[in-house]
């Protein structure tokens, strides 16, 4: 199984981006899904999950109300939604599929997508 995130770029503050992750397998419409992003000298941090039929969602506090993650499970995509984009935004984005939240550790991740948001 791989998973393939792109959609990074170079934005001003305030603008936005959508990323992307494309799935090899269908199999994995029945997993959860997320995001998570690492900054330069820090920790990978969550940054947003979503349950199998997008029916769920939740989000770390530092992003809610401006990024929306969203499924397509016919295109075997996940996306998530970047508005209003901050300096502190600035990390290398990874997409994750797994069983649950909780072990999405052990899961699939993909190879990460750079955002950097320019003040």
């Amino acid at each position: 199984v791989q998973l393939q995130a792109y959609g990074g770029g170079l934005v001003q503050a305030g603008g936005s981006l959508r990323l992307s992750c494309a799935a090899s397998e269908r199999a994995l419409s029945t997993y959860i899904m997320a995001w998570f992003r690492q900054a330069p000298g820090k920790e990978r941090e969550f940054v947003a999950w979503i349950n199998w039929s997008g029916g769920v969602t939740s989000y770390a506090d530092s992003v809610k109300g401006r990024f929306t993650i969203s499924r397509d499970n016919a295109k075997n995509t996940l996306y998530l939604e970047m508005n209003s984009l901050r300096p502190e935004d600035t990390a290398v984005y990874y997409c994750a599929a797994g069983a649950s939240i909780y072990t999405i550790s052990s899961g699939f991740w993909g190879q990460g997508t750079q955002v950097t948001v320019s003040s």
